[in-house]
Formats: structure tokens, C-alpha cells, sequence
């Protein structure tokens, strides 16, 4: 069995559904990799906690996580989905950029897409301004397959 690299993009703004919609979304899109993927998720609030959550409860996946400085400079959220989920994190990069802005998460983003055959972006809305939409034109332009699931 050939392991396929995933890189989970998303929106930061999850707090208008509940946890039960994204569990939904995560076994519809997510769980048909998962038997043979290994997922890089960016250790943020949002999307990468939930899909965090969800893979290392119901799956067996590799997760690694990508942080653009240190696991302790991520917002309180972040640090509890990783703690959480234990053992079940394989994996946690700590890229150490200083200042943390916006290039330093673009550059997470990247270096995540770069090792990736496939981009799974959860994206709020359509405008292109968004880490999310920006991660998804990046892979595009890097020639990598890509599945998005907007988030309404």
C-alpha cells in the first residue's frame, strides 16, 4: 500500500456550526484517504483542530503537525487539539519563524503543499484573500491535485 501525503487547509472561522457538521464533512471527505494517507495539518484554531480531533480519534492516518514557529506561540485551542491528541500525532514541525505573520503562515502552508500529493481545502466564501484560497492556488500552481469543500 502506497502512503499518499494530504495537506489540510481551512478556515480559522469555524464557530458558526457545530462539531457534528464538521465531523460529517471530515468522514465524507476526509476518512476515504485516511486508510492510506499521511495528513499534514497546520496546528491552528479552526479547521486544523477539528480535522486534528477527528483524524486521531477515528483514524489510524499518520498526522503530522506544521507549526510556522513553535507549538507554544499557537493560540490556546491549537495547543489543546495537539495535546489531546497525543501519541497520535507522529510528527510535530516547528519551522521557528520569527515575526509570526502572515508570510510566516504562507510559508508554512507552503512547505506543507510542497510535501503533498493532494490539498483538501475547507475554505469560508470565495474570496481569494484567505490563507486557505491562497494554499489552494499554490498547490494548483505546483500541479497538485485538490478537493475543495466550502464551508457555508
Amino acid at each position: 500500500m502506497t502512503m499518499r501525503t494530504v495537506t489540510i487547509t481551512g478556515t480559522r472561522t469555524t464557530g458558526h456550526r457545530d462539531t457534528a457538521h464538521y465531523a460529517r464533512l471530515f468522514a465524507h471527505y476526509l476518512a476515504p484517504f485516511a486508510p492510506e494517507a499521511h495528513f499534514h495539518l497546520g496546528g491552528a484554531r479552526g479547521i486544523d483542530s477539528l480535522a486534528l480531533a477527528w483524524l486521531a480519534a477515528h483514524t489510524r492516518a499518520r498526522i503530522t503537525v506544521v507549526v510556522p514557529g513553535t507549538l507554544d506561540q499557537q493560540p490556546p485551542e491549537a495547543r489543546h487539539a495537539v495535546a489531546r491528541a497525543g501519541d497520535r500525532v507522529a510528527e510535530l514541525v516547528e519551522l521557528g519563524a520569527d515575526p509570526l505573520d502572515d508570510a510566516a503562515y504562507l510559508a508554512r502552508n507552503r512547505w506543507m503543499v510542497d510535501r503533498s500529493a493532494l490539498v483538501i481545502g475547507f475554505p469560508v466564501g470565495t474570496s481569494t484573500v484567505s490563507g486557505t484560497w491562497q494554499t489552494l492556488e499554490y498547490a494548483a500552481r505546483q500541479d497538485k491535485a485538490r478537493l475543495i469543500v466550502p464551508i457555508q
